[in-house]
């Protein structure tokens, strides 16, 4: 039963008492009754077809929107889920044959708080609004489009893993406009029907309105999404109704050629200065409503953004998302095996790089995504790369299929096959190397309200002269309720299971006496439960206290490592916010490790406990910033961390800000001191929405690098781009030697056929 709510906009208070009163008694009595299978019959709102044109300019002067039905009875979903919303905020949508329309008002009283006018900056920390359309109805996948008061726009695919955050990294070509007035703001959005990829047929469809009011800090929501979700949950969307069938989405082919010219100098390893320019293209096909075709030849990544480095002080590999937009639509399909980011047979960074993380070209490539059926999508990958003088040419190939059962969960299946093209010298030296395959099997199950959730997986890697201990095993459940929550997870990894489109953190085990690293299989326990508390009155808006266990066991079930945390959040109303860690780490260290270049540390138990600390000011402010540190003790040693950061803004259009970390890392006796540093300055300047400089700098002693990365971007149509990127990097020992640097100019032009 979904909790009361007392919930009442603004604008109610208008009203006579008695008015007010009965509309807080059927409010109350809604609630009380409503069950998640009711939602649609609830909250819907109808959607009429335009006979006029629609100027997409913010004004909502149309005569559509004058008669076009209101969703304005919104619910407070964030800080909490028992308050009325502080301002009201009215949402309407209309249609023609190429366009869905969407009107937003907000009621303001000031200046809108804007972070940046960058695209796909997202929904948060910025006054704002968004639509979330299940054009499906199935709850499992659709798409958000938001706006900022500032026109800044942000676009991405939403899949069932409700739990992970939107990483803003799809790009769809689409229309929108704001307009600022006294007392409220307006938005206007055009999204084209090609873009949604919907079937025929359907007359209702998911749908829900999204605003953040930042002055008040409060994030609402047309439906009642209760507060342990993410706004954009789908499992709780209302209905769109529609006056006819929607349109048939019409062919969209989509063509953009690019062109580059650069300029390198590689003075570590001795080559002068030197000239090119490249070509190539991307083309997306729809080839129905719901499958599209993606193509590239001879791609370049040039403009994207460089990964913000970490300091890190575990002993493996980290994970960075996927930026390359070629990757990115219905990524889903393929990404969500495993544990995304820690233990997943399929991780497109690998594609495009040798053995030691640098890149290889890619000569093309194609992506079959989408539904075949209302409940099944298909996602079929082929990748070609050329060979270097050290790594030969591969050819990756993916086939992944999601087939809805039981509502909302999902029957999984997958089959990834990298392929070498090696010379006989090649093989002889690294015979694993020729080929890898993955296949694999999942059942996600997910409640229809959200709150349970189960999974089980089998996974098998095939390796040249390998056929034991090559399998990756899972399986765990969780709930999620308004104030506890709890997920457990179980693994069983395999020394020999491979993954060479894939990523798994802790597989490979470093050596520091000989120089090598070794395969060790793990089992693993992880459980995390977590509390929430939600205080009526004050200035704060949740207190949230969590406890989370993480236990390996070796491959023969001896104890390896357990890492126990203590967590609490504590978040004001004023977006202040508190963090408090405390950690005890158990580890059976399996080989020697050095942090500080001395003598390694030896393979023997260690116990140690530390804090952490870290405090965030009100982001809402000019100057804004966070403190926070590390102390206590670190394997037989000791470590004191300070980190920090200041942001200084003149919104919207300046962004200044500079994060650094200062880690002591002791050891005693010839075991070392270390001190690492990580300084990194951002400054960006948003002249509008079309044209933005961002310079990034990354002084990383661990890393031993100073990287400058400055890129002037713009938007000259939609989806259209110039480029000027400058990229430099020095060694920071010795201090500020050049190793490399270039400077490249891209334009690309984003051609619909």
């Amino acid at each position: 039963m979904i909790r009361v709510l007392t919930a009442i906009l603004l604008f109610l208070f208008l009203l006579p008492a008695d008015s007010r009163s009965q509309f807080k008694k059927e409010r109350r009595t809604l609630l009380q009754s409503l069950t998640i299978d009711k939602y649609q019959d609830n909250f819907k709102i109808g959607i009429s077809r335009v006979n006029e044109p629609v100027t997409i300019d913010g004004e909502l002067n149309e005569p559509i929107w004058k008669k076009a039905e209101k969703a304005d009875d919104f619910f407070l979903k964030y800080p909490n889920d028992k308050e009325p919303p502080g301002r009201q905020t009215e949402a309407q949508v209309a249609y023609d044959d190429k366009f869905l329309y969407v009107a937003f008002t907000c009621f303001d009283t000031s200046l809108e708080i804007i972070q940046s006018l960058k695209r796909d900056i997202g929904h948060l920390d910025n006054d704002g609004v968004g639509i979330v359309l299940d054009p499906m109805n199935l709850h499992t996948t659709g798409f958000i489009f938001v706006v900022n008061a500032f026109n800044a726009q942000s676009d991405e695919q939403l899949s069932l893993s409700q739990d992970n955050e939107i990483q803003w990294s799809w790009n769809s070509k689409w229309f929108s406009a704001t307009k600022r007035h006294g007392d409220r703001w307006t938005a206007e959005m055009a999204i084209p029907f090609k873009t949604l990829r919907y079937p025929s047929g359907k007359k209702l469809w998911g749908i829900n309105f999204i605003r953040v009011d930042m002055k008040k800090n409060q994030y609402s929501v047309w439906t009642h999404v209760p507060v342990n979700f993410r706004i954009y949950n789908l499992g709780y969307t209302g209905g769109l109704i529609w006056d006819s069938l929607p349109p048939v989405a019409k062919s969209n082919m989509v063509v953009i050629p690019y062109v580059t010219g650069s300029g390198q100098e590689d003075r570590e390893n001795g080559e002068k200065i030197s000239f090119k320019g490249n070509a190539g293209l991307d083309a997306k096909l729809a080839l129905n409503s719901r499958l599209n075709l993606d193509l590239t030849l001879n791609p370049d990544f040039s403009q994207v953004e460089v990964d913000q480095q970490i300091t890190n002080l575990t002993r493996y590999n980290l994970f960075f998302p996927e930026k390359r937009n070629f990757f990115l639509e219905n990524s889903d399909i393929f990404s969500e095996y495993g544990i995304p980011s820690f233990m997943t047979p399929f991780y497109s960074r690998r594609i495009g790089v040798d053995n030691n993380g640098n890149r290889v070209p890619i000569i093309g490539g194609a992506r079959l995504t989408g539904g075949v059926s209302p409940t099944t999508r298909i996602g079929i990958m082929d990748i070609q790369t050329a060979g270097t003088s050290d790594f030969a040419a591969q050819n990756y190939s993916a086939l992944s299929l999601n087939q809805n059962v039981f509502g909302r969960s999902v029957v999984k299946g997958y089959l990834f096959n990298r392929q070498g093209f090696q010379s006989e010298s090649q093989k002889a030296a690294d015979p694993l190397g020729a080929w890898g395959r993955n296949a694999g099997t999942t059942f996600d199950y997910i409640s229809r309200t959200g709150k349970w959730n189960g999974w089980a997986a089998y996974h098998q890697s095939f390796k040249p002269g390998i056929h034991t201990n090559d399998k990756f095993l899972e399986a765990g459940f969780g709930y999620t309720g308004n104030r506890f929550s709890n997920m457990v997870d179980v693994v069983h990894m395999g020394t020999n299971y491979y993954t060479d489109m894939g990523f798994v953190q802790r597989i490979e085990n470093y050596d520091a006496s000989r120089d090598t690293s070794i395969r060790v299989g793990f089992n693993h326990l992880f459980d995390n439960a977590t509390m929430k508390w939600f205080p009526k009155n004050g200035p704060v808006s949740r207190h949230t206290l969590s406890l989370e266990s993480y236990t390996v066991l070796n491959p023969d079930w001896t104890f390896n490592e357990s890492n126990n945390t203590l967590k609490y959040k504590l978040e004001m109303k004023n977006t202040v916010m508190l963090n408090l860690n405390l950690l005890n780490d158990q580890v059976n260290l399996l080989y020697p490790i050095s942090f500080t270049g001395g003598k390694p540390l030896p393979a023997t138990h260690y116990g140690y406990t530390y804090g952490t600390v870290e405090f965030f000011t009100d982001s809402r402010k000019t100057f804004g910033g966070m403190i926070g540190g590390n102390f206590g003790t670190f394997y037989n040693g000791t470590i004191r961390s300070i980190k920090g950061g200041l942001m200084i803004r003149s919104r919207p259009h300046v962004n200044i800000g500079i994060l650094g970390e200062y880690d002591i890392l002791s050891f005693p006796g010839d075991y070392g001191k270390t001190v690492l540093l990580l300084i990194s300055p951002k400054i960006e300047i948003n002249f509008s929405t079309t044209l933005s400089w961002t310079t990034f700098m990354q002084y990383n002693t661990q890393a031993n690098n100073f990287n400058i990365n400055s890129r002037f971007q713009y938007r000259f149509r939609p989806m259209s781009d110039i480029y000027l990127v400058y990229s430099d990097n020095y060694f920071t020992d010795p201090l500020l030697r050049n190793k490399n640097r270039s400077l490249v100019f891209k334009m690309n032009y984003w051609l619909n056929l």
